[in-house]
């Protein structure tokens, strides 16, 4: 069928595994595949390899059987292609990637967005600020910074993080009630956007048994235990704080968890799901979703890395084409 928004998958770092599994992907789902966005010279040999043809891209077009539909954003010149290497070119390229189908999202061509791995290093070798894909997508949608978060999935695991990729100690001094509260909304609205019509959220401490009542610091009584409260007045029933190895260890009665830093979400998720698990990000102006992995330099043009990851974020996100993770 035509007119109906399909996904947009972007290449991630040009000199990675990317745009192999992102044709894979193609492959793979056939008339349920996404539209690819990156650079045609970089994606031709894969494509050659894969037997599809590339076709330019055309909003409300149908996928079909060896044709790969791309926007071809002419982001990396041909001479800068460096299969296997961290390259600012490629770091460049990477981000304007994400810009061009974020704003193909935004303006209702599309229904969201997936993005394959990137590289953190080769991006700040370009001279681009990068935390990540939140702020990034919070820039992108004109969504204010503190509205957006990551949300990791996998392993029967989801878990959003108040903070992200920042030294810990940092992460800890900017915590403030009205962050994890937002955290703690964005997230209940993303379940909520998924089809959980009543979603259960608990909400991590922050200190080893979330404080045991001061006995560890009065950091949850000061920033979580206010949060929760705030979210169950606003009609989210939020339960916590509680620490994460009790809450993790038992039975799971959650639909979604609420970690306070980054190694306290990813590390359960990754153990459980390896390299499948799949990261959103929740609270801004389109769906988006990425790989949980990077983008194997060692393994690149080989023709042997796995689309397993990239296969779940788009079957993940693809139930949310109907409407936006706010």
């Amino acid at each position: 069928m035509t007119g109906i928004p399909r996904l947009l998958l972007t290449t991630g770092d040009p000199n990675g595994i990317g745009p192999e599994i992102a044709l894979a992907a193609v492959a793979e789902l056939d008339d349920q595949a996404p539209v690819v966005v990156g650079d045609r010279h970089v994606l031709q040999p894969y494509a050659e390899r894969a037997g599809l043809a590339l076709r330019a891209a055309q909003p409300g077009a149908a996928a079909e059987r060896g044709v790969c539909d791309l926007v071809d954003v002419g982001a990396l010149p041909p001479g800068d292609l460096a299969v296997g290497q961290v390259t600012a070119p490629a770091g460049a390229a990477t981000i304007a990637y994400t810009a061009a189908a974020v704003r193909l999202a935004m303006d209702g061509s599309y229904a969201g967005v997936v993005a394959c791995p990137h590289s953190e290093t080769a991006v700040h070798r370009a001279g681009i600020a990068f935390a990540g894909y939140p702020p990034l997508i919070a820039e992108l949608t004109g969504t204010p910074l503190e509205k957006v978060f990551l949300m990791l999935v996998g392993g029967g695991l989801r878990i959003a993080h108040v903070t992200l990729h920042e030294r810990l100690a940092d992460s800890l001094a900017r915590l403030t009630p009205e962050m994890v509260t937002n955290a703690g909304l964005a997230l209940h609205r993303a379940l909520r956007a998924t089809g959980i019509a009543d979603p259960r959220i608990a909400v991590f401490g922050l200190n080893p048994h979330a404080g045991e009542n001061g006995l560890f610091g009065d950091d949850d009584k000061l920033v979580t235990e206010p949060a929760v409260a705030a979210l169950r007045e606003l009609g989210v029933p939020a339960e916590g704080p509680v620490g994460a190895d009790i809450l993790l260890g038992g039975a799971r009665h959650h639909d979604a968890y609420l970690a306070m830093y980054h190694d306290q979400g990813h590390i359960p998720v990754k153990v459980l799901a390896g390299r499948t698990a799949a990261a959103v990000t929740i609270g801004a102006g389109a769906p988006f979703a990425s790989v949980g992995h990077g983008p194997a330099f060692d393994i690149a043009g080989q023709g042997n890395a796995d689309p397993g990851a990239v296969l779940a974020a788009l079957r993940l996100l693809a139930p949310n084409c109907s409407g936006r993770l706010r």
